[in-house]
């Protein structure tokens, strides 16, 4: 079902360091925004976006392999001239992510002065920690540089009826300003709604592809660009995955063939960073009817020597499902844990 349609800041634990690049000017911290466990809540001021285009990649490196979480969420003041949609890209994130951190924030027209929240913040998914991992249930891509340095970006998967399909497959094909074929099916529904579609589509700004595109395995599926980039981090394409073009460009050069490739659906997902215990929910409305609070957290983790879980957390989070990775628990030995200001 083909036709789904820089440089970086580094961090390092809880300590931020980035470039300046399209955004001006930059603030200080909000006052009164500092977590006790040493978060930067940080508050920048958000000038007139002059590229429309992020930062690049960032490059997220664990202190110990143990870890599961990588990054730091932080506050941004608005300006009116970007919507959220502007301001998710200027930091690798998508529409869904901006839109559940921020409910209370309009995304096409915010306020002036209005915080929204970057969810900067990940716990890495439940797999290998090689080659590329695709979370659907996240909308979000994770690259193995290493078992312990990762860069990762939003992407666009399959809609309803033309899912994204979960396995292990890897890239056989990479391609530079490709053409596209779009198959029987999809010509067929162009048809239906009374819309032509070419045989074949050349390299160019009308290519739904984009500049770049690696198959999978599984070469009905690619991962590639889009000339429609307000549509990644959304359920959109017919089954392929989409980036941002700044994304795939980098990306494009990094992946070489044989790369493996794991599609996983993790709407929970739970890990630690250091002592404290992480949960992140993006469950959809069906997938939060489905399990109970108490398995939420997996076993190992609840019956292990020394955890302490706060089921109630453990609730909220799963009812408002922000997606941002939120403290649930963490090792007796460790007190620290109890005494978090929760100000995200």
């Amino acid at each position: 079902m083909i036709g789904c349609n820089s440089h970086g800041h580094f961090t390092n634990g809880d300590q931020i360091l980035w470039s300046e690049s399209s955004w001006r000017p930059v603030a200080q911290i909000k006052p009164g925004l500092r977590a006790r466990h040493g978060l930067a809540a940080m508050v920048l001021v958000l000038g007139y976006l002059t590229s429309g285009t992020g930062q690049g990649s960032e490059v997220y490196r664990l202190a110990s392999s143990d870890d599961d979480v990588i990054g730091t969420p932080f506050y941004v003041k608005a300006d009116s001239r970007q919507t959220l949609l502007d301001i998710g890209r200027h930091y690798g994130l998508g529409f869904d992510e901006m839109e559940a951190a921020n409910p209370d924030v309009d995304m096409w027209v915010p306020k002036d002065g209005a915080d929204v929240l970057i969810p900067a913040r990940k716990v890495l998914p439940d797999g290998p920690r090689q080659g590329l991992v695709l979370n659907i249930a996240e909308r979000r891509l994770y690259y193995y540089r290493s078992p312990r340095e990762i860069e990762t970006f939003s992407v666009g998967i399959g809609r309803e009826g033309w899912e994204t399909p979960v396995g292990r497959y890897s890239i056989i094909q990479k391609t530079k300003n490709p053409t596209w074929t779009p198959p029987a099916s999809i010509r067929a529904k162009y048809a239906s709604e009374g819309k032509s579609l070419p045989a074949v589509v050349p390299a160019g700004p009308d290519n739904p592809l984009g500049n770049f595109a690696m198959r999978l395995s599984n070469p009905s599926y690619l991962i590639h660009g889009t000339n429609k980039p307000w549509g990644v981090g959304m359920p959109v394409s017919s089954g392929c995955t989409r980036m941002f073009p700044e994304d795939i460009e980098h990306l494009f050069g990094q992946v070489p063939v044989g790369t493996p490739v794991t599609i996983v659906d993790q709407p929970y997902k739970t890990g630690w960073l250091g002592d404290q215990l992480f949960l992140e929910v993006n469950a959809n409305d069906e997938q939060r009817a489905e399990p109970r609070i108490e398995d939420l957290i997996p076993t190992p983790i609840t019956q292990a020597p020394g955890v302490t879980i706060n089921w109630d957390l453990v609730k909220q989070v799963a009812q408002e499902k922000t997606g941002l990775p939120t403290v649930v628990g963490g090792r007796q030995e460790s007190t620290s844990w109890h005494y978090l200001d929760m100000i995200f």
